[in-house]
C-alpha cells in the first residue's frame, strides 16, 4: 500500500506564540508623534528627540526604559562600588602576614637557647618599619619556624598571583602553580610558562606595532598559549584591547594610593615579580600596550582613593577592578547624559553598557540607537548642516493626526462644501459620466470605457481582443467646488508661549493645512505668523519655529500680508482667520521698522483698523479666535466685528482646532 503523502501546503495565520518576534522594539511612528508634540509645544527637533530618548517609550507592558533610567542605574552602581572598601588592602594584608610570620618566628626562638637564637631575635628587632623593606631584608633570613617561613613566602607568592591574574584576567584559574598554595615544582613550571608567554606576547605586539604581523602569527600564539587567556580573544586587536584595559586599571590603582602606600606596594611588587624574572617583561608589556592604545586612561586615578569607602580591605585585583568599574561608570554616565554639543547615541559604548549594567541594558541602548537611526532612514527627520528638522512626510502625519482629532469632535457630517452643479475637475464624483473630449482633466471611467469598446467590436463582428479607441473613452463627472483664498494669521508673541498656547496654535494650523491639501486642493492657504513683525510661513517653517520671547503683537502687519494674499486670488472666496491672545501692541512705521508700546497707542489701533477696513471693502470677513480673557483684546475684537461683520470665538485650548476648522468649512459656503 502506498503511504499517504502529507499535504505540502502551508497555512498562514496570526502569530499566537506570545509577543510578535518580528515587531521592532520601538514603534517609530509613535516615537514621531511624541517628538511632534514636543516640537509643536515650542521645542526644536533636537531637544524633542533628546527628551524622547531620555524618557524612552513605554513597551507593551508599560515599562519605559530611556537614557535617564539607565543613567540612574549607573549612578546607583557607582555608589555601591565606591563602598566596597579601601584600596590599600594589598599593603595592609602584606603587613598583617608579615606580623603573623614574625610573631610565629619569635615564639619559636623563645623556646631555643643559645647565641644563634638571640642573634636572630636581634635581627627581627632591627627590621625597618616599612613593609616592603622588611620583606626585602628577610629574603636571606634563615627561618627557625617552618610555619613562619610559609607565611612569609605567601606574602610575595600571593601578591605575584594577584598581579598576574589582574593583568591577564582569569589566568590564575587557567594555569596551575600560580596560587599561593602551589608546591615549589608547580610554581617553577608556571613561572617558566609565564616567562615564555611574555616573550612571545611582546614579540607579537612589537610586530603588530610595525604592521608586520599576520593573522597566522596570532593563531600560532593562541595555539601555544591560548589556555592562559580564558576570555578567548578572536584577533590581535581584541587581545590588545583587553590587556591595555587591565594594564591601565593597574596604573590607575597605583596613582590612587597615597605616596607612602604606592611606595610600599611598588617595592613588594618588584620583589614578587623580580624574583620570578617577570618584572622587566611585564614592564615591556605595559610599554607596548601604552604605545598601541594611547587612548586608554593611562596616568589617571590621582585622588580617586578618597572616593573608595567602606570597612573592608580590597586586595590588589579587587582594588584595581573597583577603580576600573568606577572609571567605566563615570564614562558611561557622561555618555548617557548626552550633555555635550553634538552628542548622539552612537557616542555610547554598548560594550561598556553591557559590562557595567548587563546584557538587558545593552539591548535597550541598541534599541534606542536603532530608533534614532530609523527616524532618519525612514524619512521622518532630515539633517542639514547638523540641524534636525521634521520632514514634509512627518508634517503630513502630524497634520493628519491633528485633523483626525478635530473631526473626532466635529462628527462625521460633511460640512461647508458650497457646490456649483456643473461637471468639473475637482470634487466628489456624481455617479454620471460623459464622452471624453480633448483637454478633459477628469478621471477616466474605466468600466464604461471598456464597455463601449466591447459593444463597438461586437457590433462590427470582431471577436478578438479588446482594442480601445479615443471614441470609447468616458470621464467621470464631478461636483466642482468654488475655491477659497484663506489667510490664517497666528499670534507668535511672547504671551502665546508663556500661557501654554503655542502647541494648540501649531496643531490647529497643521490640521487646517492638511485639510486644505487633501480635501480642498483648489484652495490657496497662506499662514501668517505675527509677533513684533509678521511674515509668511510654510507649514515646515511654522512647525519648526521657536519662540523668540520678544514682546509685540503686530496684527496690522499680519492683515496687510493677508490682504496681499487674497488679492492674488481674485476669483476665490476670501477667508481671514485670526488666532490671537492679545490686543495689537505694535505697528509698522513708514520706514518699515516696528514700533511697540503697551498699552497700545492710538496710532497702533488706527493703523490696524485701517487694514481691517481695507479687507472689509474687499469683501473678506475676519473671524477672530480669542484666547484668554484680555479685556483690551475683547474691546478691540468687538470693534472689528462691528466694522467688518466677522465672527468672534472664544474657544478653549482643547478645542481651538475644532473651532478654526469648522469655521473654515462654513466660510467656504459664501461671504460672511
Amino acid at each position: 500500500m502506498t503511504p499517504r503523502r502529507r499535504d505540502p501546503r502551508y497555512r498562514y495565520g496570526p502569530w499566537r506564540g506570545g509577543p510578535d518576534p518580528l515587531t521592532p522594539p520601538y514603534d517609530v511612528r509613535r516615537a514621531l508623534d511624541a517628538i511632534g508634540d514636543r516640537v509643536l509645544s515650542g521645542e526644536n527637533v533636537r531637544e524633542a528627540l533628546r527628551d524622547l530618548l531620555r524618557r524612552g517609550l513605554p513597551d507593551e507592558n508599560g515599562r519605559r526604559t530611556g537614557l535617564d533610567s539607565l543613567r540612574a542605574r549607573a549612578e546607583r552602581m557607582r555608589k555601591e562600588t565606591s563602598r566596597r572598601g579601601r584600596l590599600d588592602g594589598a599593603v595592609t594584608r602584606a603587613r598583617a602576614q608579615l606580623d603573623q610570620a614574625l610573631a610565629s618566628e619569635r615564639e619559636e626562638l623563645s623556646l631555643r637557647d643559645g647565641d644563634e637564637a638571640r642573634f636572630a631575635e636581634a635581627q627581627l628587632d632591627a627590621l625597618p618599619r616599612s613593609t616592603s623593606a622588611a620583606v626585602q631584608e628577610l629574603s636571606e633570613y634563615r627561618w627557625a619556624s617552618k610555619e613562619a617561613e610559609q607565611i612569609y613566602r605567601q606574602i610575595l607568592d600571593g601578591l605575584r598571583s594577584d598581579v598576574i591574574d589582574q593583568q591577564f584576567n582569569g589566568m590564575r584559574n587557567a594555569l596551575q602553580g600560580l596560587g599561593p598554595d602551589a608546591d615549589p615544582q608547580q610554581r617553577a613550571a608556571a613561572m617558566a610558562a609565564m616567562n615564555e608567554m611574555l616573550d612571545d606576547l611582546n614579540s607579537l605586539l612589537d610586530k603588530h606595532a610595525r604592521n608586520q604581523d599576520t593573522p597566522e602569527d596570532f593563531e600560532q600564539f593562541m595555539a601555544k598559549h591560548g589556555q592562559m587567556f580564558p576570555d578567548d580573544p578572536q584577533n590581535v586587536d581584541e587581545l590588545i584591547d583587553s590587556l591595555a584595559r587591565q594594564a591601565a586599571a593597574a596604573e590607575r590603582l597605583m596613582n590612587a594610593l597615597s605616596p607612602q602606600q604606592r611606595e610600599e606596594l611598588q617595592g613588594l611588587m618588584q620583589q614578587a615579580l623580580g624574583d620570578a624574572g617577570l618584572a622587566a617583561k611585564m614592564g615591556q608589556l605595559t610599554d607596548n600596550l601604552r604605545a598601541l592604545r594611547p587612548g586608554e586612561a593611562w596616568g589617571q586615578g590621582r585622588g580617586e582613593g578618597r572616593r573608595m569607602k567602606g570597612q573592608g580591605e580590597l586586595g590588589y585585583g579587587d582594588a584595581a577592578g573597583a577603580l576600573q568599574e568606577l572609571a567605566d561608570l563615570d564614562d558611561l554616565i557622561d555618555q548617557l547624559s548626552q550633555d555635550h554639543a553634538g552628542a548622539t547615541l552612537d557616542d555610547i559604548d554598548v560594550e561598556t553598557v553591557e559590562r557595567s549594567l548587563g546584557a538587558g541594558a545593552a539591548a535597550d541602548v541598541q534599541a534606542l540607537q536603532e530608533l534614532e537611526r530609523e527616524l532618519e532612514r525612514q524619512g521622518w527627520l532630515t539633517r542639514a548642516d547638523g540641524a534636525l528638522t521634521l520632514s514634509p512626510k512627518a508634517l503630513r502625519r502630524l497634520g493628519q493626526s491633528a485633523l483626525r482629532q478635530v473631526f473626532a469632535h466635529l462628527g462625521s457630517g460633511r460640512r461647508g462644501e458650497h457646490d456649483i452643479r456643473d461637471a468639473g475637475a475637482a470634487g466628489e464624483a456624481t455617479g454620471a459620466s460623459r464622452r471624453w473630449e480633448f483637454g478633459d482633466e477628469q478621471p477616466i471611467d474605466v468600466v464604461r470605457s471598456l464597455r463601449n469598446a466591447v459593444h463597438r467590436q461586437a457590433a462590427a463582428g470582431n471577436r478578438g481582443g479588446i482594442q480601445l479607441l479615443a471614441e470609447d473613452f468616458e470621464v467621470v463627472e464631478t461636483e466642482r467646488r468654488a475655491s477659497a483664498a484663506v489667510a490664517l494669521c497666528v499670534d507668535l508673541s511672547f504671551s502665546m508661549i508663556s500661557e501654554g498656547r503655542w502647541g494648540p496654535m501649531k496643531e490647529t494650523a497643521l490640521a487646517l493645512a492638511h485639510l486644505v491639501a487633501t480635501r480642498f486642493p483648489q484652495d490657496a492657504l497662506q499662514i501668517v505668523g505675527f509677533g513684533r513683525y509678521a511674515s509668511k510661513l510654510t507649514v515646515e517653517q511654522l512647525a519648526g519655529i521657536e519662540p523668540d520671547y520678544v514682546q509685540g503683537t503686530n496684527l496690522q502687519h499680519a492683515l496687510s500680508i493677508a490682504g496681499r494674499h487674497l488679492r492674488r486670488h481674485p476669483d476665490a472666496e476670501p477667508v481671514v482667520l485670526v488666532v490671537t491672545d492679545g490686543e495689537p501692541t505694535a505697528h509698522l512705521e513708514p520706514d518699515g521698522t516696528a514700533y511697540f508700546d503697551y498699552p497700545p497707542t492710538q496710532t497702533t489701533i488706527s493703523l490696524t483698523v485701517a487694514e481691517v477696513d481695507a479687507l472689509t471693502r474687499y469683501g473678506a470677513a475676519i473671524n477672530v479666535f480669542m484666547l484668554g480673557e484680555n479685556e483690551g483684546l475683547r474691546r478691540f475684537v468687538d470693534a472689528i466685528a462691528r466694522r467688518n461683520g466677522g465672527r468672534i470665538f472664544t474657544p478653549g485650548l482643547e478645542n481651538l482646532g475644532e473651532y478654526v476648522v469648522s469655521d473654515y468649512l462654513k466660510s467656504r459656503r459664501g461671504r460672511k
